[in-house]
């Protein structure tokens, strides 16, 4: 019996449910895959969509994982200057063969440290916060750089579960879970991204979450200064 591979999804208040539970539903089918919900304590967990998540272990018990996952969500802000949570995923980070991310998730990975010189992918709306922290801001559904992989926006999840799937246990496996989950997209409107809705469409999108942009930048830019003063809380 092969050994289990141990995947492990960061929970925390207002995550975006989808960055989570969609690569988790692909993910957990793969063979030998033990996913694990990591939070400080095992207790509910309010999603942004007010769907309750439970942990399933802490930091402390966690085991050292092969892949550690940080999905985002408006609560992601409110992490990048968590240290208890940064000091986390550094420890993982160490050994695990994969550190990845969804959507915003980049962010928390950058203010740990952890995508400084990296290629990495993120929500349309959040990508060129990215430098900040020095990475490299890719427009992609998923980006792969080293053992660095990253999903765009909340639906790319899945296609970085696929992505990772078919890099650790090959493309047969990543095909046979696709077509056992029916993921077979085509939404009724073809608006889901900045290039496709167009710049009007776009411009009223950022201007629903103008006030929420200038927190996070301002927390962003907190945080990157103090790395590069080499602030020992970064």
């Amino acid at each position: 019996m092969s050994k289990p591979f141990h995947i492990g999804f960061l929970l925390y208040p207002d995550l975006t449910q989808l960055d989570l539970t969609g690569p988790a539903q692909f993910l957990s089918r793969a063979p030998g895959a033990k996913v694990h919900y990591i939070w400080k304590a095992i207790e509910p967990i309010p999603s942004d969509a007010g769907l309750a998540l439970m942990p399933t272990t802490t930091f402390k018990d966690c085991p050292q994982l092969d892949l550690i996952c940080v999905p985002g969500g408006a609560g992601q802000t409110a992490l990048m200057t968590d240290e208890e949570t940064l000091a986390f995923l550094r420890r993982q980070a160490v050994n695990a063969k994969y550190v990845t991310s969804v959507c915003t998730g980049s962010l928390v990975l950058g203010a740990a440290g952890l995508i400084t010189g990296y290629k990495s992918a993120c929500h349309w709306m959040w990508r060129d916060m990215l430098p900040a922290f020095g990475a490299i801001p890719v427009n992609a559904r998923v980006v792969k750089d080293r053992n660095r992989i990253s999903g765009g926006g909340v639906t790319a999840g899945i296609d970085f579960a696929l992505t990772v799937i078919a890099e650790e246990w090959g493309a047969e496996t990543a095909k046979m879970i696709q077509l056992y989950l029916e993921y077979d997209p085509q939404p009724p409107f073809d608006c889901g991204s900045p290039e496709r809705a167009g710049p009007e469409m776009t411009a009223k999108a950022k201007a629903l979450i103008e006030a929420t942009f200038v927190r996070r930048e301002k927390v962003i830019n907190e945080v990157a200064a103090r790395q590069k003063a080499g602030d020992p809380r970064s």
